[in-house]
C-alpha cells in the first residue's frame, strides 16, 4: 500500500472514527426503534416521512456546498482572499433555497398525503420540514469543511448530530412520542450539529482569511455553474436512496416500507468504513492532479480499491449467510420479510463500497459532469425498474432494482477513473480473485455453523469465527498488513 502522509492519515482516522460513531449510534437506533419501541407500521411511516423530506432536501441542497468546497480547496492555495466570498455566497444561496423548499412542503403536504394515501403525513411533514432546514445546513458545514481539509471539524459536526439524534429520538419515543417524537429528536439533533458547525465556520475558519477587496470576476457564476452537474448527480443519488422507499409506500404499505428500509439500513452500515476512506481521500486527488502527482494519486486509489475488494467481497458472502438468523434474533419474527431484501442488497454493499472510494474523487478531479450523466441514466433506470418490479416482487423487487442500477453506475465511475489515473488493473483483478476464494471458504464455514445459531450470543460467536477466518486467510495470502491497518485506526 502506498505510504500515507501524516495529514492524509489523520484525515482517514478522524473520518473513520466519525463513521464508527455513525454506525454505532444509528445501528443502536435501528435496533431499538424497529425491535422494541416502534412496530413495523410506525417504523415504516417514520422512514416514509424521512424519505419524502430527503427528496425535498435535494432542492434545498442542490450542488452548492460541493461546488463551494471544490473552489475553497482550490483558492485557499492560490488566492485565499477569495475564500470569504465563496463561503458567504454559497451560504446565502443555501438559506434562500431552504426557505423556498420548506414553504413548499408546508403548502403541499395535504396533497402529498392524499397521493400516498397516508393521512399521518399531514402532521408529520410539519416537523419534517424543520428537520430538512437544519439538516441541510448541517450537511453544508460537513461538506464545506471537507473543502478546507478540516476533516476533524467535519467529523465533530457529524458526531454531534449522530449522538444527539440517538439520545433525543430514543428519549422522546420512550416517553410516548411515537413517530412525531422520533422526528422531534431528529430535528433537535440537527439543531445542535448546526450550531456547532456555525460556530466553527465563522469563529475558527471564516475569520482566519483576509477578504480581498472584491470577488474575482465570474467567481459566483462559476460556483453556480459547477453546482449544475453536482446537482444532477445528487438528484439521481437521492432518487436511488429515497424514491424507491416512497414507491414501496405507494404500491404497498408502511409495514413494507419498514421491511425494505431495515434491509437497506443494515447494508449501508456495512459500507460505512469505505465511505470514511473515500471522504478523507477525495480532496487529495484534486490536489495531487493540480501538482502533477498523477502517479501518487493513482497509487492511493489503487490501495483504496485493494482494501475494498479484500473487505467487501467476503462481506457479501457473510451478509447472505447470516441475514436470516440475524434479523430474526435481533428484530423479531415480525421483520422476517426483510431477510431476502438484505440478501439481495449484499451486492449493493460491494458496489457502494467501490463507489465510495471513487465518486467524490471524480468531483475533485473535475469529472462531475461525466459522473452526472451516468448517474442520471442509471437513476432513471432505477425508477423504471422499481415501478415494474415492486408490484410483481414486492420489497425484494425494489432491492433488485437498486442492485442492478447502482452496480452499473459504480462500474461506470470506475471506468471514468480509469481515464484519469494510471491504475494497475491486473493487480486489482488478482486481489479480487483471492478475495473471492476467501469469501467462499469463510462463507462455507459460517453456513455450516449457522444451524447452531439460536441466540444473540451464538450469532455473535459464529460471526466472530467468520471474521477470524477472513483475517487469517487475508494475512497469510499477504493481502492484509495488520501494522498498516492498525496505523489507520489507532
Amino acid at each position: 500500500m502506498t505510504a500515507l502522509s501524516a495529514d492524509i492519515l489523520r484525515g482517514v482516522k478522524v473520518s473513520f472514527y466519525s463513521r464508527a460513531v455513525h454506525i454505532l449510534t444509528n445501528g443502536l437506533l435501528v435496533v431499538l426503534l424497529a425491535g422494541t419501541l416502534l412496530g413495523p407500521d410506525e417504523y415504516g411511516l417514520l422512514f416514509l416521512v424521512l424519505s419524502v423530506v430527503g427528496v425535498a432536501q435535494l432542492f434545498a441542497d442542490l450542488g452548492i456546498a460541493r461546488a463551494a468546497a471544490r473552489y475553497v480547496s482550490e483558492y485557499k492555495e492560490t488566492d485565499d482572499g477569495q475564500v470569504p466570498y465563496i463561503v458567504a455566497s454559497s451560504l446565502r444561496y443555501r438559506l434562500v433555497l431552504i426557505a423556498v423548499v420548506c414553504i413548499a412542503i408546508l403548502l403541499g403536504r395535504q396533497r402529498l398525503a392524499a397521493v400516498l394515501d397516508e393521512p399521518a403525513l399531514i402532521d408529520t411533514l410539519v416537523v419534517g420540514a424543520a428537520f430538512l432546514a437544519f439538516q441541510s445546513i448541517k450537511v453544508y458545514h460537513v461538506t464545506l469543511f471537507q473543502g478546507f481539509n478540516r476533516l476533524e471539524d467535519s467529523a465533530l459536526v457529524s458526531i454531534v448530530d449522530n449522538v444527539g439524534r440517538f439520545v433525543l429520538v430514543v428519549a422522546f419515543v420512550f416517553l410516548g412520542g411515537g413517530v412525531l417524537g422520533a422526528l422531534a429528536g431528529y430535528v433537535l439533533g440537527s439543531i445542535l450539529a448546526t450550531a456547532v458547525g456555525l460556530f466553527i465556520l465563522f469563529a475558527r475558519v471564516y475569520r482566519s482569511y483576509d477578504r480581498a477587496d472584491r470577488p474575482e470576476h465570474g467567481l459566483r457564476r462559476r460556483i453556480l455553474e459547477y453546482s449544475v452537474p453536482l446537482t444532477a448527480s445528487r438528484s439521481a443519488n437521492v432518487i436511488d436512496r429515497r424514491v424507491d422507499i416512497i414507491l414501496v409506500g405507494f404500491f404497498l404499505n408502511p409495514a413494507a416500507v419498514g421491511f425494505y428500509t431495515l434491509g437497506k439500513q443494515i447494508s449501508e452500515f456495512v459500507e460505512a468504513p469505505a465511505g470514511a476512506v473515500g471522504f478523507a481521500l477525495s480532496p487529495v486527488y484534486g490536489e495531487e492532479k493540480a501538482a502533477g502527482g498523477i502517479d501518487r494519486a493513482s497509487r492511493l486509489y489503487e490501495s483504496s480499491m485493494r482494501y475494498v475488494l479484500l473487505l467487501y467481497v467476503p462481506a457479501v458472502a457473510g451478509v447472505i449467510v447470516v441475514a436470516e438468523p440475524g434479523i430474526r434474533l435481533v428484530f423479531g419474527d415480525a421483520y422476517e420479510p426483510a431477510v431476502p431484501v438484505l440478501q439481495v442488497l449484499s451486492l449493493f454493499v460491494l458496489f457502494k463500497a467501490i463507489n465510495s472510494v471513487t465518486t467524490q474523487a471524480l468531483d475533485y478531479l473535475g469529472r462531475a459532469r461525466h459522473r452526472a450523466i451516468v448517474k442520471g441514466v442509471t437513476s432513471a433506470g432505477n425508477f423504471g425498474l422499481n415501478v415494474v418490479l415492486i408490484p410483481v416482487m414486492g420489497v425484494t423487487g425494489a432491492a433488485l432494482a437498486t442492485v442492478l442500477t447502482f452496480g452499473v453506475y459504480s462500474l461506470a465511475n470506475v471506468y471514468i477513473m480509469h481515464h484519469e489515473l494510471t491504475v494497475r488493473w491486473t493487480r486489482l483483478a488478482h486481489v479480487g480473485a483471492i478475495a473471492t476464494a476467501i469469501a467462499l471458504v469463510m462463507g462455507g464455514l459460517v453456513l455450516t455453523l449457522s444451524p447452531h445459531v439460536t441466540s444473540i450470543l451464538s450469532l455473535a460467536a459464529v460471526v466472530s469465527v467468520g471474521v477470524a477466518v477472513w483475517a487469517f486467510l487475508a494475512t497469510v495470502t499477504g493481502l492484509l498488513d495488520i501494522e498498516r491497518v492498525s496505523a489507520v485506526v489507532t
